[in-house]
């Protein structure tokens, strides 16, 4: 149980990041939060090292969980579940993303 739970994790840190680093772009910050919005250089800047920093922990996480090798592989999985995930709430639901940046400037 420990396991699936460190691996669920790791999935979720995956899909955040991505997440992330798709709001740092200028079109899905706007899909996010609306046509006119428009994100501050810092924001992008801490949105980029957010979601860098998250990836970075859900490799740690499957390393944590797993022995090398299969941490790797499961990371890399995560990576394609978590960029399909974000580009599919993209698609169809992008406000829903806005709750990541609720924090963040407007320039």
């Amino acid at each position: 149980m420990h396991r699936a739970l460190l691996l669920t994790l790791a999935m979720l840190c995956s899909a955040g990041g991505l997440a992330w680093l798709a709001l740092a772009m200028e079109v899905h910050w706007q899909q996010a939060r609306g046509a006119h919005a428009s994100a501050a250089r810092t924001t992008v800047v801490g949105l980029r090292l957010l979601g860098a920093v998250e990836l970075f922990a859900s490799l740690l996480i499957c390393l944590h969980a797993d022995h090398p090798s299969m941490a790797v592989l499961v990371w890399v999985m995560s990576l394609a579940a978590g960029a399909v995930g974000v580009a599919l709430l993209l698609a169809w639901r992008p406000h829903w993303l806005a709750w990541l940046v609720a924090w963040a400037r407007h320039s």
